[in-house]
């Protein structure tokens, strides 16, 4: 699927759609994604900073459907576990940005050639208007070649 109609369908998907979470940027080799969280009165809290659940939500997908979308079809890539760092309150538009590179691709490749389970931990800003880190977040992702392949 090409990469504008699968960041067209992101931007739908009633989870991003509702809190105004929105993909704007997937490269066509799925391999770079930015996502953009903007302040509305139906995502602030009480005290009018963004839910945190909206800044977790907004980043949620984006490693394991990185990894998944470059692999292939040959492996299985599910996210493991999560977590998230509130750094400093969140105002305005935020943004994040995942980029799977080079040096993590080809280790992912060369840890699951065997068939074995991979574990590995990807690590992501959320970011202010400003440059400032809002929260970090981290994922684990599960990977292994399909046996048989």
């Amino acid at each position: 699927m090409k990469s504008s109609v699968f960041r067209l369908i992101l931007n739908l998907w009633p989870p991003f759609l509702f809190p105004g979470i929105r993909v704007t940027a997937l490269s066509d080799d799925y391999r770079r994604a930015r996502v953009e969280l903007r302040m509305r009165p139906w995502n602030r809290n009480y005290v009018g900073t963004h839910f945190g659940g909206s800044l977790f939500a907004m980043t949620d997908p984006f490693w394991m459907l990185l990894v998944m979308r470059s692999l292939g079809r040959d492996y299985i890539v599910w996210d493991k576990s999560g977590e998230i760092e509130f750094v400093k309150p969140g105002r305005g538009t935020v943004h994040a940005t995942f980029e799977l590179d080079d040096e993590v691709f080809a280790h992912l490749r060369a840890a699951s050639a065997t068939g074995d389970k991979v574990l590995h931990w990807f690590s992501t800003d959320i970011v202010d208007g400003s440059g400032e880190v809002v929260a970090r977040v981290r994922k684990q992702l599960y990977l292994r070649r399909k046996r048989g392949r």
